[in-house]
């Protein structure tokens, strides 16, 4: 493990966690959208994560030994959430109604979203705190290499 792969990893972790605060104000923003370009209602999107394979030789060797070394996370996709039904509320004098009277609107719960911002907040607060114990390690080991 180099000098700064903990400040790569936590790197890494901030722009994920960036790209979800993105996607879910979104969300947000799109609550009452009840016609897309692709026709239809819009559709909450989730930010799909995965870890980062360590690729060398050595790394291999380490996971074979018991020793772990990660890389951080990378966005795999951007999914849409067709699992949650679109909500439908009786307006007939909406121009998306239905023959029924019924509109459809997102998938989006403004609650859910609300404690999914808190969560990817709280991972960015903790990347950020990573990072700064990185830099002033490093920043010592300067000091006692000069003194």
């Amino acid at each position: 493990m180099n000098l700064f792969s903990s400040m790569d990893i936590s790197a890494s972790g901030l722009t994920a966690e960036r790209l979800r605060m993105d996607i879910i104000a979104q969300n947000i923003a799109n609550v009452n959208t009840t016609r897309t370009v692709q026709g239809g209602p819009y559709r909450r999107k989730l930010v799909v994560l995965k870890e980062i394979q360590p690729d060398s030789f050595e790394s291999i060797l380490d996971k074979v030994k018991g020793k772990y070394s990660g890389k951080g996370v990378e966005v795999v996709q951007i999914a849409e959430d067709d699992q949650t039904p679109l909500r439908e509320v009786y307006d007939p004098g909406h121009p998306d109604a239905d023959q029924n009277g019924y509109v459809e609107y997102p998938n989006v719960n403004i609650v859910s979203e609300m404690v999914d911002m808190i969560s990817a907040t709280r991972a960015y607060e903790a990347n950020v705190t990573a990072f700064n114990a990185s830099k002033a390690m490093f920043q010592k080991s300067l000091e006692i290499g000069r003194g």
